[in-house]
């Protein structure tokens, strides 16, 4: 029987991950958060919590206690604006952190390595849709400590055996998402609506992304639990959307005409980025993907029940 340990279980992404894995059947499965984003109530019940940040002298012994076969390692500093105002707290948290984790698995036999990349890897990198070939070409610390962290994945492989899939995520959304983190542009339009107020778009509004939604992201993982190879893999819709068109979808969502601010564009932030699934796709056989307006449906339906006036 697998046994899994989900660092950062407790957040967004994280709770889908928890939630998809016990519904597939995995029964061994383990939360570790420090619960500085993550919720206590995220986690079901049947699911183990230990309460612990990964840089704690104490998690060697956790892991070492608990013998995990896979780590899927989420739990990280996300926002873009604050990395590129704490470089060094983002560091701390993204590279340190994460080594802390990597000698933990190392010395404790874990087996597998799952790690959440992203596409602040790739910066401004004009080649859309941006394949994982291309090389990594950060805008901003928090790109920068995830592109770090791959090539420590890759090492630790290489050297030790541990088994690394990466997986560079556009920009999530979706169900018990905050207001931080990359994607957390459909959070915040998403309260905004729900409270009837003004949403901010810094820029034009013809900046784009790939928003993908986090259910998928879910099952990506999940698939990367059991594929026995080791790789790198967009996890993305291959679809380029603007913010001018995400407030459409989300106008036809609601039907509500919505009031938008337009402000300066902020340092750090990426102009374009749609990412290529084609490897994703081919070798992990993962076909579907939520359609946009589907997403943005239970994102909205959430936010509602949560802050809806």
């Amino acid at each position: 029987m697998t046994n899994i340990l989900v660092t950062g279980g407790a957040g967004f992404i994280g709770s889908h991950v928890v939630a998809l894995l016990l519904k597939q059947g995995y029964e061994k499965v383990c939360v570790l958060d420090n619960l500085s984003t993550g919720k206590k109530e995220n986690v079901p019940a049947a699911v183990p919590l230990e309460v612990l940040d990964i840089r704690s002298p104490e998690l060697e012994a956790f892991l070492q206690k608990q013998q995990f076969d896979v780590v899927i390692h989420l739990a990280a500093q996300t926002m873009v604006p604050f990395s590129m105002a704490h470089p060094d707290l983002d560091e701390a948290i993204n590279i340190s952190g994460m080594v802390h984790l990597l000698e933990g698995c190392r010395k404790s036999g874990v087996k597998k390595i799952i790690f959440s990349s992203s596409a602040a890897i790739y910066g401004d990198n004009q080649n859309l849709p941006l394949k994982e070939t291309e090389a990594p070409a950060p805008t901003s610390f928090y790109g920068l400590t995830k592109a770090a962290g791959e090539q420590y994945i890759r090492l630790y492989e290489k050297a030790f055996g541990l088994k690394g899939i990466i997986f560079r995520f556009a920009n999530v959304y979706g169900e018990r998402q905050g207001e931080t983190g990359e994607g957390g542009v459909i959070s915040i339009f998403a309260q905004k609506i729900a409270k009837q107020e003004a949403v901010s778009i810094f820029g034009d509004g013809n900046q784009t992304r790939d928003f993908v939604y986090a259910g998928d992201i879910a099952r990506a993982i999940v698939l990367g639990v059991g594929y026995e190879g080791s790789g790198t893999f967009n996890v993305s819709t291959n679809q380029e959307v603007s913010l001018n068109q995400l407030i459409a979808a989300l106008e036809k969502v609601t039907g509500k005409k919505l009031q938008v601010n337009y402000g300066p564009v902020r340092p750090g932030d990426i102009y374009a980025s749609v990412l290529s699934h084609q490897a994703i796709v081919e070798k992990l056989n993962m076909t579907e993907f939520t359609p946009l307006e589907q997403g943005l449906a239970k994102t909205m339906a959430y936010f509602q029940r949560q802050y809806g006036k």
